[in-house]
């Protein structure tokens, strides 16, 4: 299950105005603020008493505030690891270790008698040390794991670095998180944070719900946070709904045979239930009402991992669609391209209602029709769909 979060900066912008932005998200389903303690400026008493306020106007509304911190921060304000009495009196629930202790510094922090969990810096830490953490039995619950995020452009997160320290942290069983950017104007962050504020430097300008989209996709990210505030309202619901189970139209009943050998592919994957993945696609302006249904309507459109290099192929439409004629309609051109989605028509009528994506180009040899396209952004998600992935096709939004 998916937690989606915002950031706020208490140095920036005024409590008031920070607490109708944290109402406004959490109507939308978010449940984690983050907020950087280290940043914030003034004696330890003004600042305890401002991130109690914070706390109290976060957890009014049903969410959990993670503070970022450092040993820097802890002894500024009278607390160690063997001592997180002052964030128990504020209320915190979860302390953000932008720069960790030594190991048993950590084992202590996480034993605290409060509750407090202790969210270590994914991108800076080497993932052995969180290992090593649960190998001596600490309790996985009490533990998560957050990357950073990066104010100037062209600095973030490598995605292949990304993705081989998550794929260390997500065996392990705790929760990892990650930032996205709002694209929305006037947003502010940390250092005077213009160019947004995402984890990954490639999804640094992408739409906002096809950020959150690709972070689900890789399986292992499982806290979703804006990284610069404010997104837009627009963007809070639109990245709820990104990651939001779609609801699938009843299958046709010629499909129910093959609904069951998914359903029993996935399971001795040992993935356990069926992942959804959303993708947007520009359909074209000739397609037929057969083809847009298949294409919009049905569900699940899925791999079950015998496609090729060339085409990525779900086979159920056919026999859901047996009985329906869909005419060969020729496009300009003699290759069909990368992103390029067609459906097989009656010119290879065993094949006919048959969905494809192009992954390499392709001759058009007549037997399949162009229906819609998937821009490049949208194609780093597709590469993350996974054979078993049931794959909701979804017209762009202008």
């Amino acid at each position: 299950m998916i937690t989606l979060g915002v950031s706020v900066y208490p140095d920036i912008r005024p409590l008031d105005e920070i607490a109708r932005y944290l109402a406004l998200a959490a109507r939308h389903g978010y449940r984690r603020v983050f907020t950087s303690m280290f940043s914030v400026e003034g004696g330890a008493e003004d600042v305890l008493a401002y991130f109690r306020d914070l706390d109290d106007a976060a957890h009014e509304v049903g969410m959990e505030v993670s503070l970022d911190v450092n040993p820097a921060c802890l002894a500024r304000l009278g607390a160690s690891p063997s001592d997180l009495g002052v964030f128990d009196g504020i209320g915190a629930d979860i302390l953000r270790m932008d720069g960790a202790y030594g190991e048993a510094e950590n084992y202590e922090m996480l034993c605290n008698p409060y509750g407090i969990r202790i969210e270590y810096n994914a991108s800076a830490l080497d993932p052995a040390t969180i290992e090593s953490l649960v190998s001596r039995g600490v309790d996985r619950e009490r533990m998560l794991a957050c990357h950073n995020f990066y104010p100037q452009r062209y600095t973030g997160f490598r995605w292949d670095r990304f993705q081989e320290v998550n794929g260390r942290l997500a065996p392990l069983g705790i929760r990892v998180g990650a930032f996205i950017s709002s694209q929305a104007p006037g947003t502010h962050g940390v250092w005077d944070a213009t160019c947004g504020l995402p984890t990954v430097e490639r999804l640094r300008t992408y739409p906002a719900d096809l950020q959150a989209r690709i972070m689900a996709a890789t399986g292992s990210v499982t806290d979703i946070l804006f990284g610069n505030a404010y997104a837009s309202e627009d963007e809070l619901a639109a990245v709820a709904e990104a990651i939001a189970p779609a609801r699938p139209v009843p299958v046709r009943p010629a499909a129910r045979g093959v609904i069951a050998e998914l359903e029993a592919f996935v399971a001795s994957s040992g993935r356990g239930s069926i992942a959804q993945r959303k993708v947007r696609v520009e359909p074209l302006y000739d397609i037929s009402e057969v083809e847009r249904e298949i294409l919009f309507d049905f569900y699940p459109h899925v791999d079950v991992g015998d496609s090729s290099e060339w085409i990525w192929r779900t086979r159920i439409e056919r026999q859901a669609y047996a009985d329906e004629a869909i005419p060969a309609r020729r496009h300009v051109g003699e290759r069909f391209e990368r992103g390029d989605v067609v459906i097989v028509n009656d010119a290879y009528r065993h094949y006919a209602g048959e969905v494809q994506v192009v992954l390499r180009p392709i001759v058009d040899d007549g037997t399949r029709n162009l229906v819609a396209r998937i821009d490049a952004q949208e194609m780093d998600l597709f590469e993350l769909v996974r054979d078993g992935d049931a794959v909701v096709f979804l017209p762009v939004v202008r």
